[in-house]
């Protein structure tokens, strides 16, 4: 009688390679969600600060035109954020999802009061004037 055990080192081999499978992906799809996450956040805060940029360029160009110059920008945002406005800078703070805060701030040069706007999730129509016979601009949201 001739003794074959290729078939248990076979089943072996494909339990091995089993088990190490099962490993591999329980260490590497929680790291590839941790980093996914991460591609994401970076991404839409990006977006977000490209968004600002529309208004911060859209406040440069109505003070450089002077008085009696008006431009209107749509913005879309993927969450609603808080905008201060002052003289010299727009600065908005951006949630992240692992609960940290990342200031978004952009310079440009106007004669605007210091003061906040509120962005909506979505669409935006922002208005932003110089009228004439008047020492400042205005920034405000039109519904």
């Amino acid at each position: 009688m001739i003794k074959d055990d290729k078939g248990q080192v076979s089943l072996e081999y494909l339990l091995i390679f089993a088990v190490s499978i099962i490993l591999l992906i329980a260490f590497t799809l929680p790291l590839a969600h941790f980093g996914m996450e991460k591609s994401l956040d970076v991404s839409n805060s990006m977006n977000a600060k490209g968004e600002l940029s529309k208004l911060s360029n859209a406040i440069s160009q109505v003070y450089s035109e002077g008085q009696g110059s008006r431009q209107t920008i749509h913005m879309t945002l993927d969450k609603a954020i808080n905008v201060k406005i002052t003289s010299s800078y727009l600065s908005a703070p951006y949630d992240m999802k692992d609960g940290k805060i990342k200031e978004l701030k952009l310079n440009h040069n106007s004669n605007l009061k210091s003061g906040s706007l509120s962005l909506d999730k979505g669409e935006n129509k922002i208005v932003v004037e110089w009228p004439i016979d008047s020492a400042e601009m205005n920034v405000y949201k039109k519904y």
